[in-house]
């Protein structure tokens, strides 16, 4: 019984992107072409294959492709990176790693949507958690530092602020900060900056250096926070954190309002 479309997505998929090239804009002569595209040789030599194992993929007896020939193959074809995740999806049912970005530029359409949070403070902080762009809501909560020309590392300010040791739970408030840190920066690849930021807290903070040894993990990018010495008295927040689908690197962070009186504080607080 014949392979069909269905029986080999992934074949159907290599065909159908193969078909889509325009031959002369990648250097091909059009004569002697029955059909739209590259050929499957072109397409072969493009990607660093050869012709017949490129063939029996298209055909569904190649095998399963490693995940450098599948980025050979995303390349020859010219896939976008939409294209080149469905392709790792269809080949290996899981998407290609992440490739490390290493840029923390918050484009205009990503400020746009922080500044759509009228009376919400909401910033972008990186997988270390320093604070790279925020709203006006923001701005006014941390008294500039969130939208300052020179940022904020959130752990740093953490164990810095001498108002937070006066809270009765610090510790435990602590271990928790310090805990989904350490998770977050494991999960990014533990890189150069993560280990600056430890670095310098355990030569300067006894009780960080502490916590850090008891290498405690935690997954919540979700909690409550309470800011007790604004203007207007404590506010209190639920916070959820989000991936940034244009770059692994960042995360959206708001703060909501816990409730309406919570709400009112900040809008007087920015109106002041």
């Amino acid at each position: 019984m014949p392979i069909t479309q269905n029986d080999n997505p992934l074949g159907a998929f290599l065909k159908d992107r193969r078909t889509k090239l325009d031959p002369a804009s990648l250097g091909y002569p059009l004569t002697r072409r029955r059909t739209p595209g590259l050929r499957r040789e072109e397409v072969a030599q493009r990607s660093h294959v050869s012709a017949t194992w490129y063939t029996w993929l298209e055909q569904g007896r190649g095998g399963s492709p490693s995940a450098d020939v599948l980025d050979r193959l995303a390349r020859g074809l010219a896939l976008t990176e939409v294209e080149r995740e469905h392709l790792f999806l269809l080949a290996q049912n899981r998407p290609p790693e992440v490739k490390r970005q290493e840029s923390t530029e918050v484009t205009p359409q990503l400020q746009r949507v922080l500044d759509a949070f009228e009376n919400t403070p909401a910033f972008i902080r990186t997988a270390e958690w320093d604070v790279v762009a925020g709203n006006r809501a923001a701005f006014t909560l941390w008294a500039g530092e969130v939208t300052g020309s020179e940022g904020f590392n959130i752990l740093e300010r953490f164990f810095s602020n001498t108002d937070n040791r006066h809270h009765p739970q610090w510790e435990q408030v602590a271990r928790g900060v310090v805990a989904a840190f350490r998770t977050e920066t494991a999960r990014a690849g533990f890189g150069s900056r993560a280990r600056e930021v430890v670095d310098a807290l355990g030569r300067t903070c006894p009780e960080f250096q502490s916590i850090w040894e008891d290498h405690a993990l935690i997954g919540s990018h979700e909690g409550i926070k309470t800011f007790e010495n604004t203007d207007l008295g404590a506010i209190t927040f639920e916070y959820s954190t989000f991936a940034v689908d244009t770059n692994p690197r960042l995360r959206l962070v708001v703060f909501n309002p816990a409730t309406a009186d919570d709400k009112a504080r900040v809008k007087a607080l920015m109106e002041g």
